[in-house]
């Protein structure tokens, strides 16, 4: 990554540009609800109508009791699980991108990280996180609840239109994602241990908890309070993004990262290549990610609406990317691959909470502001002195608020509020970062969070692991 040295009449420039994208909106027309006009044009002749009289009878007749399962139980049954499968390809894309924009010593402690996320994810959701997050009639009063072990009783649509235990690796995956965010902001300098720790507590219990609040049927998810985020811009990005700045605060900058005037010192990633790569799978994946929380597929209008989703995605990611690169460009008369490379991420995240209803136009802005808002919160970490390594709370965190804000700017369902887009979005960063602030400081009290200084100057690859990731030319 360049070094963060800019005139500072560009920061203003860039602000006054942000504001000009997001003024733009006023002039973008309203955008009509998809579900009308779009699936009237892909239908023809058939009209919706008659569609969603098929659906309703279809969804009286069969059920994963029955002998033969409907045409739609058993398409959306097997697309629900490719879409799974995508998200957890993520994986390989975090560890890809993290690995790539960090020291070449660390690599090994990365990729264990990113593995370990995932196994402890999937077996602390199956126990306890997967009750937590659909406690069916047992929340209380809309905020806590357990529903018990995940089984196909308690499964949030085990009798409706897709097998439960494919809706359980599509949430499963979506908790690993938002712990894996984490990895990013506290790497090269964390114990493997703690590390664990704060993998188990997130997956198991805080992610869980805030994603019950509106996908449980929690708080945000009523009528009258309902919360608009349809895969997780909020739910899953922010709330990973905020535990990973507690993390980096917590933790403390990498050793010369910063000189003692208080400079930015930056420490160049070894392999961009990887990093690249990471965000190109990310990217493949965020089609899982997106067009599968649409979580019906058989039908003309779902297939219509997953298309269109995977449209607005792509276009709010390319426009994070321009944007991004080209604000680096003035800022720093260079332009910066990893800039751009998650300026493509930040668009996105930004997109997440609102692919399903924005119009093409939107989505477009939606990226823009989200590419010019990682690089300035990038920078804005730096005047801090916050160590983020792969620029996690920036990607995650602030567009993934972005997200949230932008719902209500351009979304068009019926029972939009600002308000509640606002409120939900502060209530679950501020249950992230609280949370996650309070564990990481408890594990520093008991002095297991960070490594010692001959350690992370050794690398954790040798000091936690005692091996290396490459030859001895290499490390």
């Amino acid at each position: 990554m360049l070094s963060l040295r800019l005139n500072q009449s560009w920061l203003s420039k860039m602000l006054s540009l942000l504001a000009l994208m997001v003024g733009a909106s006023v002039f973008v027309p309203t955008a009509q609800a998809f579900q009308g006009e779009e699936s009237a044009a892909v239908l023809g002749e058939e009209s919706v109508e008659e569609v969603n009289t098929k659906d309703d009878e279809i969804a009286a007749e069969g059920s994963p009791d029955e002998e033969g399962p409907d045409e739609y139980y058993a398409i959306n049954t097997i697309v629900m699980f490719i879409c799974g499968v995508l998200v957890l390809f993520m994986q390989a894309g975090f560890a890809m991108l993290e690995v790539g924009l960090n020291s070449a010593k660390n690599t090994i402690n990365i990729l264990f990280k990113n593995v370990m996320d995932l196994s402890v994810g999937i077996i602390l959701f199956f126990f306890i996180g997967y009750g937590l997050m659909y406690p069916g009639d047992e929340a209380a009063g809309g905020w806590f609840g357990y529903g018990g072990v995940m089984s196909l009783e308690n499964a949030a649509d085990a009798t409706g239109s897709y097998h439960g235990a494919a809706d359980f690796l599509f949430q499963a995956a979506f908790a690993a994602t938002a712990a894996t965010i984490v990895s990013g902001a506290v790497a090269g300098r964390m114990k493997f241990s703690a590390y664990l720790i704060y993998s188990a507590v997130l997956t198991g219990l805080i992610y869980p908890i805030s994603g019950m609040w509106r996908w449980g049927g929690g708080y945000f998810g009523v009528d009258g309070n309902m919360f608009h985020d349809f895969a997780g811009s909020v739910i899953v990005h922010a709330v990973g993004g905020f535990a990973g700045l507690a993390g980096a605060m917590a933790l403390g900058p990498r050793l010369g990262r910063f000189s003692e005037t208080g400079d930015s010192r930056p420490i160049p990633g070894h392999n961009v290549t990887f990093a690249a790569l990471g965000v190109f799978i990310l990217w493949v994946g965020w089609y899982g990610f997106n067009p599968g929380s649409q979580l019906a597929y058989g039908s003309n209008e779902d297939a219509a609406a997953v298309a269109y989703i995977a449209v607005t995605t792509s276009l709010s990611a390319a426009a994070g990317a321009i944007i991004a690169m080209v604000t680096a460009w003035i800022m720093f008369k260079k332009p910066d691959v990893t800039m751009a490379l998650n300026g493509a991420l930040a668009g996105l995240v930004g997109i997440t909470a609102n692919c399903d209803q924005v119009s093409t136009s939107s989505a477009l802005i939606i990226g823009g502001v989200a590419g010019v808002l990682v690089v300035l919160a990038i920078v804005g970490l730096e005047k801090f002195k916050i160590d983020d390594p792969v620029g996690a709370f920036p990607v995650h965190g602030v567009c993934g608020v972005w997200g949230g804000i932008a719902t209500g700017i351009f979304g068009t369902a019926g029972d939009l509020s600002m308000s509640v887009q606002l409120t939900a979005t502060v209530a679950m960063c501020a249950w992230s970062f609280i949370t996650m602030f309070a564990l990481f400081k408890g594990l520093n009290a008991v002095g297991i969070l960070r490594v010692s200084r001959e350690e992370e100057e050794m690398g954790l690859d040798l000091s936690e692991h005692g091996m290396r990731a490459y030859g001895d030319n290499l490390s």
